[in-house]
């Protein structure tokens, strides 16, 4: 049995304190806790570092390195108005080869897995990856049925996406194809396996979530990927919670950028890392394999 504890390690924050201040956060606090628990529990894991992030911080990218996990690209910037579903394929290289040049220059190791910024990705991305020098995607989260509260018009994509490890169609991260771009879905059984649902609801979604994924797992052979954010060990103030207007109806403001980020801010700090501890013990006493994102074997096309 497969498992996966990715990390997106990004500047975002949920409450809109100033981005610097939250580096330095992750950087001093929130990173090294999540490794020590890692290495607690002999941890393979993959960080998609975020290229602006790594180039304010490069000591990020030295400390995943020096606990010997993987480094991945999330992209150079994390912007919702440039984001990868709305870049042209000569935009989408362009941002892919500069975040995987400055990664390795800054790691010393090759830089062969990437996941877009908020699951954000459209038809050329799957060309892209392959043309700047990437080997595996995990941007797509297949049967999660929460999309409607961010953003991203492609995610209707991931209602017929597979469930499986698989190399991906040409122009469909989440169709199965001869890309050469082998895919690592995000685990959803129409919740996603996420932190902030760890967070949020630790004793209803979630559990019924893990033994459902547990359970296909043992009968279909499938992976399981869990995606965390080392932010999510760094208490944030909710007096300073102040939503961005980024979608474009009411609707939308009120489900993606309102509720959304207010149900976010919720058992942060060490009460996230101790939420996360009992999921690693899970799969864990259950004879998992915890595997990096380039430990899967290449699929030739």
């Amino acid at each position: 049995m497969k498992v996966f504890f990715s990390n997106d390690v990004e500047h975002t924050s949920v409450s809109g304190a100033v981005w610097k201040r939250i580096a330095k956060q992750v950087d001093e606090d929130g990173l090294p806790r999540l490794l020590e628990l890692y290495d607690k529990y002999e941890v393979r894991s993959t960080f998609f570092v975020l290229g602006q992030l790594a180039e304010l911080k490069p000591n990020i990218v030295k400390q995943i390195v020096a606990h010997g996990q993987e480094v991945g690209s999330h992209g150079y910037q994390h912007d919702y108005r440039s984001a990868f579903d709305m870049m042209t394929l000569e935009e989408q290289i362009a941002e892919l080869r500069h975040s995987k040049d400055l990664l390795e220059q800054i790691g010393g190791q090759e830089v062969v897995s990437f996941r877009a910024p908020a699951l954000r990705v459209n038809s050329d991305t799957p060309m892209a990856l392959r043309e700047a020098g990437f080997k595996f995607d995990s941007s797509v989260a297949p049967q999660r049925m929460d999309a409607f509260m961010s953003l991203g018009a492609n995610k209707k994509q991931w209602l017929k996406a597979p469930r499986a490890i698989y190399e991906t169609a040409i122009d469909n991260l989440a169709r199965k194809g001869k890309s050469g771009i082998v895919e690592v879905p995000v685990s959803s059984y129409g919740v996603p396996y996420i932190g902030t649902v760890m967070r949020i609801a630790p004793y209803s979604l979630l559990p019924m979530t893990r033994r459902l994924l547990y359970w296909e797992s043992q009968q279909k052979d499938t992976p399981i990927t869990f995606l965390y954010h080392p932010s999510e060990a760094v208490q944030e103030i909710e007096e300073e919670y102040t939503p961005q207007h980024r979608a474009q109806s009411k609707l939308g403001y009120l489900l993606s950028d309102v509720l959304r980020a207010k149900v976010k801010l919720r058992n942060l700090d060490h009460r996230a890392l101790t939420l996360l501890e009992k999921e690693l013990k899970f799969w864990s006493e259950r004879g998992g394999e915890f595997c990096m994102i380039k430990d899967n074997k290449i699929i030739q096309s």
